[in-house]
């Protein structure tokens, strides 16, 4: 009985340690199985990379000008159908020489996915982009950042590095200072951060992008795209 008892439990365990696992490696900002992952760079120039997440959606049209402002080549990654509904937002990302990268194609969450499905999803993306007229390098974001097995190793067929994020200020925060002091204080010579101006009708997320940087352009920082941030590696 005892012994029993002992398997059980050892079982158990085992379980528990393999689910422990799978929700790390699937979180993972700064690991994966396959290919290249990007979460910030090390380097000793003070520069950093906004990126921005979904869409595009008619923000773009003030996002363009907030950026413009402080000299800042942001990095996108753009949602499959919703570029196909908006292209015309994507080209002004485009012509503006911003880089655009893939979020996929439906925004779903890639994990427990069919190969399929990944592909699918990856290269309809990829094919819209194209259409914008961008001609760099096509980067990838996983939505909320999951993945696990399958999701790197289509990317790293494809030749498409992962990008996630070392700054997330809209994960903490919810007031435009808040999200600011946060930034200020956490920032780094190659840090990646994040925002999620797209769907905002408040506002505040675009008054929290401009006094971000705002507020780094007076430390010193310049904003370049993550392709140029890794040169700086």
């Amino acid at each position: 009985m005892k012994k029993r008892i002992g398997i059980t439990v050892s079982v158990l365990l085992v379980i528990i340690f393999i689910l422990f696992g799978t929700y790390k490696l699937m979180n993972a900002r700064n690991f994966q199985l396959f290919g290249g992952l990007t979460s910030h760079v090390e380097t000793k120039q003070k520069a950093v990379a906004v990126t921005f997440d979904d869409g595009p959606t008619n923000k773009v049209d003030k996002l363009l000008p907030v950026l413009e402002r402080y000299h800042a080549k942001g990095t996108f990654f753009l949602i499959g159908n919703e570029l196909r509904k908006n292209m015309a937002e994507g080209k002004k990302l485009a012509q503006a020489g911003h880089q655009i990268g893939n979020h996929t194609y439906s925004h779903n969450r890639m994990v427990f996915k069919s190969p399929s499905f990944i592909k699918q999803e990856l290269k309809k993306t990829n094919a819209l982009i194209r259409q914008t007229g961008y001609e760099g390098t096509i980067d990838f974001r996983p939505p909320n950042g999951k993945k696990l097995i399958g999701l790197p190793y289509y990317t790293n067929k494809l030749h498409m590095d992962t990008i996630t994020w070392s700054l997330e200020p809209d994960t903490y925060y919810t007031s435009v200072s808040d999200k600011v002091r946060y930034v200020t204080k956490n920032v780094k010579p190659g840090s990646i951060i994040l925002f999620h101006p797209m769907y905002d009708k408040t506002g505040n997320e675009l008054e929290s992008i401009d006094k971000t940087l705002s507020a780094l352009s007076k430390k010193g920082y310049k904003f370049v795209t993550v392709n140029e941030l890794q040169k700086y590696e």
